[in-house]
C-alpha cells in the first residue's frame, strides 16, 4: 500500500474531569470517533497545562484534574464533519485542525475515506 499523503492531524483540548452524562468527555470523543470510522485516534494525558483557566493544571499523584489530549487522524473532510459533531459537548478548549507528513503507513491499516 502507498503511503497516503492528504492526513491532518484533529486535536481537541479538554479536561481528564469533565464528563458527558456519565461517560468522561475524552471516551465520548473517542467512541465517536470510531463510530464515524475515524482512521485512527489518541487520548494523551499531559504532564503539564494551562490555558484559558487561571490554574495551571500538573499531573500529581492525588489530583482528579489533568488536562488531555485527544488526537485523531484522517482526511479533511471527515475531520472537519468530526470536529462539527463535537458541537453538543461543553467543556472542551480549543480543536485544532493541522497538515501532517506521513512517514509510515502500515500495511493492514484502514486508508483514509474508508478503502482498504
Amino acid at each position: 500500500m502507498t503511503t497516503p499523503t492528504d492526513i491532518k492531524r484533529l486535536r481537541i483540548y479538554a479536561d481528564d474531569s469533565a464528563y458527558e452524562g456519565d461517560h468522561k468527555v475524552h471516551e465520548v470523543i473517542a467512541t465517536r470517533a470510531r463510530a464515524m470510522g475515524v482512521v485512527g485516534g489518541t487520548v494523551i494525558e499531559a504532564i503539564v497545562g494551562f490555558g484559558h483557566t487561571p490554574q495551571r493544571r500538573r499531573r500529581p499523584v492525588l489530583d482528579d484534574v489533568q488536562s488531555v489530549v485527544i488526537e485523531v487522524i484522517d482526511e479533511e473532510k471527515k475531520l472537519r464533519a468530526f470536529a462539527e459533531s463535537l458541537s453538543d459537548l461543553e467543556h472542551l478548549g480549543p480543536i485544532t485542525l493541522e497538515t501532517v507528513e506521513v512517514l509510515r503507513w502500515p500495511a493492514d491499516a484502514q486508508r483514509p475515506g474508508g478503502a482498504i
